[in-house]
């Protein structure tokens, strides 16, 4: 009638992401397509060890489908230049020691890929805390004691 626990708690975790993607700054979005793809690959590890082939070829998918249609297409590499294109050619051996992941059953393969993808959000995670620290605005405090300057008032 209610359904099962892991049905709402699988419910209420979607709508707290989708709650932080609707609020979330484009820098966020990226961490969050980098925390995506390790729970995927993590899933993918678990289920590997599980003997669970059909699920853990979903979860590599998923792993494989945020890499690319996430992280490699919000690359401009117009504007980000090398380390855009240096970016892209990362993502792209990372897509593919997946595929060979899956079809190998190597859970090697899935913590050479679980630890690039950490690495990179290390990185992204610390360019966001500089900007942010750099970007802060700089709050002015108005002291209600001090005297104003009166435009009426000609001295």
């Amino acid at each position: 009638m209610f359904g099962t626990a892991r049905n709402g708690a699988n419910t209420y975790a979607k709508v707290g992401i989708e709650t932080g993607v609707v609020a979330a700054n484009p820098h966020k979005l990226i961490v969050m397509l980098f925390d995506g793809a390790k729970t995927a690959v993590a899933s993918a590890m678990q289920l590997m060890k599980n003997g669970e082939i059909e699920a853990k070829g979903k979860a590599i998918s998923q792993a494989i489908s945020i890499i690319d249609s996430g992280l490699r297409a919000s690359l401009d590499k117009s504007a980000g230049g090398e380390i855009a294109t240096s970016l892209d050619a990362l993502y792209e051996y990372m897509s593919n020691r997946l595929l060979l992941a899956n079809l190998n059953n190597d859970p090697a393969i899935l913590d050479e890929v679980d630890g690039l993808l950490g690495q990179l959000r290390e990185a992204w995670e610390a360019i966001g805390t500089t900007t942010a620290t750099e970007a802060a605005p700089v709050a002015t405090v108005q002291d209600n004691f001090m005297p104003r300057v009166n435009s009426f008032v000609r001295a």
